[in-house]
Formats: C-alpha cells, structure tokens, sequence
C-alpha cells in the first residue's frame, strides 16, 4: 500500500516539473506564431473583397425588393 503513495507523490512532481517547463516556455515566447502575420498580408485581399461583395449583395437587394413597381 506504500508503494501506491510513492507513486502518486513521483507523479504529482513530474506532472508540476512539465508544467513548470509549459509555462517557462510560454513566457520566453516558445509558442508565438511569427509565420502568419507574414502570411496573412498575402491573402488580406481576398478577404476583404468577400466582405465588400457581400455587403453590396445585400444592400443591393433590400434596394430591388423596396422599389417595385406595380403595374395595372
């Protein structure tokens, strides 16, 4: 029954040692994305001409569907 207290004490400590070592690598910056921001300029473009487009989609159809003409 000893050995289950020995055991659980060794697998608190490795288990506090790796977090230690996550948040250690954290703080120095292990973990920051550099590769994107560089990335993300290239296809900005497509991103904001999908917005634009879908914003003109809409106002362009509240626009049709507000002034129809009715005919007699």
């Amino acid at each position: 029954m000893s050995i289950i207290y020995v055991l659980l004490a060794i697998s608190v400590s490795v288990a506090l040692v790796f977090l230690c070592a996550f948040l250690f690598s954290v703080k120095k910056g292990q973990y920051d994305d550099t590769y994107t921001p560089s990335v993300r300029m290239l296809f900005e473009d497509e991103l904001v001409k999908e917005g634009a487009s879908a914003t003109q989609s809409s106002t362009s159809g509240n626009h049709t569907n507000n002034h129809t003409e009715k005919h007699s």
